[in-house]
C-alpha cells in the first residue's frame, strides 16, 4: 500500500482538486483500489464524492480510537473509496498533542489493508496535523500556484521537511499566456503542470473528477499524466 499526501503550508492552492482526480486515475487508470481519505474539516473532498449525509465521527477515530473501516464509504467510482470529513476535525491537532502519539495516523493507515493506495487530503499550516501526515506518507505531492505567496509557502515546507519524505511540487492553476506563470516554470521545468482549466472548475460544480465530466480535456490529460509520474516514483 502507498500513502500520497496532498499537502501544502498555503490553502487555495488546489489540494482538493489534486487529491480528488488523483485517487479517481488511480482507481480507474490503474484498477488499484483506493481510498479517498479527507483530513481537512472544511470536507471539499467529502461534499464532492460523498453521499451528502451530515457526518460527526471523523475525530473519534483520533480521540476514541474508531476503526477506520467503521467510517469508510463507497463512491460513485469503482474501486474508489471515501473516508469522510467532518467538523469534528476542527480540533485535531489538539487531540493529537493530547494523544501524544506521534504516529497515530501512520497506524491508522496501517489498519486500511484492503488498499493499494491512499490519497490524503490535507487541511493547510504547519500543525501537529501535518508532522503526522509526513510520518504517515510515502509521498508529498505539493500544489504550487505560480504566486510569490504560494512559491513562498512552498520554500517553507521544503525547509521544514525536505529529507524526511519525498516531496513532488506541481504547477497547479498554470496559465502559460501570463509571464509571471512561464516564468515560474522555467524556473522548475522538471515540476508537473495542471493547467488553469474551466473544464476542472466545471468538474467540480459537478462534483466529478475532470476525466469523468471532461475526459478529452488537457486537464483531464494532466491529471493522468502526473499520476502516471507518481507511479514510477511509487516507494
Amino acid at each position: 500500500m502507498t500513502t500520497v499526501a496532498i499537502y501544502s503550508v498555503k490553502g487555495g492552492v488546489g489540494k482538493t482538486t489534486l487529491a480528488i482526480n488523483l485517487a479517481w486515475c488511480a482507481a480507474t487508470l490503474s484498477s488499484r483500489r483506493t481510498l479517498l481519505w479527507d483530513l481537512d474539516p472544511q470536507g471539499s473532498a467529502t461534499w464532492a464524492l460523498g453521499d451528502g449525509r451530515a457526518h460527526d465521527r471523523a475525530g473519534a477515530l483520533f480521540a476514541k480510537g474508531v476503526s477506520p473501516a467503521k467510517l469508510i464509504a463507497a463512491t460513485a467510482f469503482d474501486r474508489l473509496d471515501l473516508l469522510p470529513a467532518d467538523a469534528s476535525l476542527r480540533d485535531l491537532n489538539h487531540q493529537l498533542r493530547e494523544l501524544d502519539k506521534k504516529r497515530r495516523l501512520r497506524k491508522l493507515v496501517g489498519e486500511l489493508g484492503d488498499h493499494d493506495t491512499v490519497v490524503l487530503d490535507c487541511p493547510p499550516g504547519l500543525t501537529e496535523t501535518s508532522d503526522q501526515v509526513v510520518r504517515a506518507a510515502d509521498l508529498l505531492v505539493v500544489p504550487v500556484v505560480p504566486s510569490a505567496f504560494s512559491q513562498q509557502a512552498f520554500a517553507t515546507l521544503d525547509r521544514e521537511f525536505g529529507g524526511q519524505v519525498p516531496i513532488l511540487p506541481v504547477h497547479m492553476m498554470v496559465d502559460r499566456r501570463r509571464a509571471l506563470h512561464a516564468e515560474a516554470i522555467a524556473r522548475n521545468p522538471d515540476w508537473p503542470v495542471i493547467p488553469m482549466a474551466s473544464a476542472v472548475e466545471n468538474a467540480t460544480a459537478q462534483r466529478l473528477p475532470t476525466g469523468v465530466a471532461a475526459p478529452r480535456s488537457p486537464a483531464a490529460a494532466a491529471f493522468a499524466q502526473l499520476w502516471r509520474t507518481i507511479e514510477q516514483r511509487r516507494v
